[in-house]
């Protein structure tokens, strides 16, 4: 599959000059670009490597001499990153799903398939669920009864989606994930020691022998549109009503979204994030990797967290924090450097109780 320069440009909405019939097959960085590939070198730490690679045109920063490094057409970005999205969805032509349903799928007769839509080998869907049009499963997926997969899904290998799952536009879901399963709740017939340090954040009064019992869970996921699931990721169903995630919003790989939960619209949860039963996260919120979130709190819009943060209580919209427990960001970095601060202070505290001692025994003996 190749793009001339002409519509690379015309996609990135970017400006363009020289020969703009030029036609690239794909991407490469500057110094290992063939002549069928565009150089990407959209900042000057990059430009070097067009030298010595064998690019005809390349993408390059706003401003650039192009044809001093000897390229026949160049195309102008502004936001790298952004170019970057744009570039790499024109050269990505998806999995290769035969169209209509393979022979070795098992497909209940009551199931809904959208026009345009491809089912992939030993994929298993149940009772009374609805394939969006032209929505595309890659194969070995379960799609349990009732489930609804809106229009224009990508769905990978290995996925597993529960029963009556309600799911928007535009998906796209990675190997391995699994969104509906049951959500881990249990009891105990009286108070258990969880329940007791909770309330008095002391020590247990009295142990008791206890046996967990199953709470089940009767409500399932709610997706909306344009949502992004990552490899391996959890989603479970919410006890009575459902679990939600909003559109928009992108989860990444081995992230886990306890039963009940809320997530707002446009967030960003990366890699390892965990949230805890009944929480609600706002729109556009951002946790960076290994994030926890605990259960029963509410988490602004607007929120960052930085990696490694554990937020135990509820944080105001728009604040950006650090640390275990989270806290304001200059907070604990004001927290680090004392910490960093401490054995310097230590010896220093050696150092006077060492002269306190000597006055001491000097004024003893006078």
């Amino acid at each position: 599959m190749s793009q001339t320069i002409e519509q690379i440009a015309k996609a990135l909405e970017a400006t363009a000059e020289g020969d703009l019939s030029i036609a690239v097959t794909g991407a490469s960085e500057p110094a290992s670009a063939t002549p069928d590939q565009l150089a990407l070198a959209m900042s000057e730490k990059y430009a070097e490597g067009l030298r010595s690679g064998q690019a005809r045109a390349a993408l390059l920063w706003e401003g650039a001499d192009w044809r001093s490094y000897g390229l026949e057409a160049a195309i102008f970005v502004t936001r790298p990153r952004l170019a970057m999205a744009g570039l790499s969805k024109a050269f990505d032509p998806g999995p290769v799903v035969a169209p209509g349903v393979h022979p070795s799928c098992v497909i209940d007769p009551s199931v809904e398939i959208g026009e345009g839509a491809a089912i992939g080998p030993f994929t298993v869907i149940g009772k009374g669920v609805t394939i969006g049009p032209n929505a595309r499963i890659v194969g070995q997926v379960t799609i349990a009864e009732e489930a609804r997969i809106g229009a224009d899904a990508l769905i990978y290998p290995g996925a597993r989606i529960g029963a009556r799952v309600v799911i928007g536009d535009r998906f796209i879901c990675q190997p391995g994930a699994v969104i509906g399963s049951d959500g881990f709740s249990f009891v105990t017939p009286e108070p258990s020691g969880v329940e007791e340090i909770r309330t008095t954040l002391e020590q247990r009064t009295e142990i008791t022998e206890q046996k967990w019992t199953r709470i089940h869970s009767l409500g399932t996921v709610e997706i909306g549109d344009d949502v992004e699931i990552g490899a391996n990721a959890c989603i479970d169903r919410g006890t009575v009503r459902a679990t939600a995630i909003g559109s928009g919003s992108k989860l990444d790989n081995m992230v886990h979204i306890g039963h009940n939960v809320q997530v707002g619209e446009d967030c960003l949860l990366c890699g390892q994030v965990g949230i805890a039963g009944s929480t609600k996260i706002g729109d556009r919120v951002v946790l960076a990797g290994q994030c926890g979130v605990s259960d029963n709190i509410i988490v602004g819009d607007d929120v960052i967290a930085a990696g490694g943060t554990n937020i135990y209580t509820n944080v105001p919209k728009g604040r950006t924090i650090w640390g275990s427990p989270a806290v304001k960001m200059e907070t604990q970095l004001e927290i680090n450097k004392s910490l960093r601060r401490l054995p310097r202070l230590f010896g220093q505290i050696a150092e006077l109780r060492e002269t306190v001692t000597k006055l001491t025994q000097k004024g003893g003996t006078e």
